[in-house]
């Protein structure tokens, strides 16, 4: 005889966010990039943010994000991020802070990658972590 597997029901859609960090301190380093990303960055040279971004070209290459125009663009085979203005990769993300608070900001909130803008634990299907997460409190097994 085969167990009956557990089900459970899916996490709502919208939450609201706790601001505690742990998605950012998780999983805010070592993301693949989308050029749609970077394209507003070049053009409103926001070098404060391209400074952490790696790059590797078609040819293999690396290079890195402040050093890139719009004509290279077709060029980029991978984006990474984020990573030392030396190239070396980061283990956590640059732009996250805890304020007096106690609550996770982030100083480019404004120009932040999809990766992060789109992410939401509750949708994501790793109920282990939505299950550590405050704003997903509605769930049930």
């Amino acid at each position: 005889m085969r167990p009956t597997p557990i089900r459970c029901s899916p996490l709502p859609q919208i939450q609201d966010c706790q601001q505690c960090g742990r998605c950012c301190e998780k999983w805010g380093w070592g993301q693949k990039g989308i050029i749609e990303d970077i394209i507003p960055w070049i053009q409103e040279n926001r070098h404060d943010i391209l400074q952490h971004v790696s790059i590797t070209l078609t040819s293999g290459e690396p290079c890195k994000g402040s050093e890139i125009s719009m004509d290279d663009l077709p060029r980029i085979a991978r984006i990474h991020y984020w990573a030392e203005p030396d190239g070396r990769a980061l283990r956590h993300c640059p732009f996250f802070f805890f304020a007096d608070d106690g609550k996770a900001y982030c100083r480019i909130h404004g120009a932040k990658p999809k990766i992060c803008t789109g992410f939401t634990p509750w949708n994501e299907g790793i109920r282990d972590y939505a299950l550590n997460c405050p704003a997903c409190r509605e769930t049930s097994p």
